[in-house]
């Protein structure tokens, strides 16, 4: 990590999913040190980096979980050889055990350790956990309003039923990986393609009206985007409603049409 040499400031953390209060941390810095774990992301991997414009030094955990406290920051000042100061949140914990809180950090680095309180809106403490807890119940409102922008997760796209086209309305079938996915349901959407957010209405949940498997599906509002290859995104704006078995296609047909109809409403 040779670029390292030069950085005096860096702040610790997940930053998973680069919400409102690692913000206030990473505006302190030159640099992130992210501590990479595995799966259940807001915000997975390298793609951290796209809300940021400061440099990303990753640390897998399963590398460093074994480190003393003392160790760990041997390690912060062996890569960052010009080291001056370390920022991390109130609840910081590190090193094997987790034995190591902010009290231990500035006592084992000799440079200036900041701390940076707790970061709340309207009374409730933004944390990455608390933003999945609100995904986990459909509070999409919520979970946008703490990570300070609309939640986005990204696909490959790949072959679907086929009955979307036929029967129904054509979307894009998405095969999702790391994500902390939201409750089963109906969301407004909008949808990234060829440089453009696009107005949509998507689907993530078990197909219960027809083969039961689990899908995440887009609609393109009012526009015709041919065939897709490759990766897209959504941006998460608002649920609509519960996932729900339909006694036929007909049925699920008219309740799509309703979506689109409160879809339209809330992105005008």
């Amino acid at each position: 990590m040779a670029y390292t040499n030069q950085i005096k400031s860096i702040a610790i953390g997940s930053f998973d999913g680069i919400h409102i209060a690692h913000q206030t941390l990473i505006e302190k810095v030159e640099a992130l040190v992210i501590i990479e774990r595995n799966g259940g992301y807001l915000t997975p991997g390298y793609k951290r980096a796209n809300f940021t414009s400061k440099v990303c030094c990753f640390y897998h955990f399963d590398v460093i979980k074994e480190l003393t406290p003392e160790a760990f920051v041997e390690k912060l000042k062996s890569d960052f050889p010009k080291l001056e100061n370390i920022v991390v949140g109130y609840d910081f914990i590190f090193g094997k055990n987790r034995e190591g809180n902010t009290k231990v950090l500035q006592e084992f680095f000799d440079g200036i350790v900041t701390v940076v309180g707790e970061v709340s809106i309207e009374g409730v403490s933004v944390h990455s956990r608390t933003i999945k807890q609100y995904l986990k119940e459909g509070n999409i409102l919520w979970a946008n309003k703490l990570l300070g922008r609309e939640h986005s997760i990204e696909g490959e796209v790949i072959k679907g039923q086929g009955l979307g086209q036929k029967e129904l309305v054509p979307t894009l079938n998405l095969h999702v990986k790391e994500y902390q996915l939201p409750l089963e349901g109906v969301y407004a959407t909008r949808t990234f393609i060829k440089g453009e957010w696009l107005a949509s209405v998507s689907f993530l949940g078990h197909r219960v009206s027809t083969d039961g498997s689990f899908a995440v599906e887009t609609h393109v509002i009012d526009k015709d985007i041919g065939v897709l290859r490759g990766t897209i995104v959504l941006k998460l704006v608002e649920f609509i409603r519960h996932n729900k078995k339909f006694e036929g296609l007909e049925d699920l047909k008219r309740q799509i049409e309703d979506d689109i109809v409160k879809t339209k409403q809330i992105l005008k």
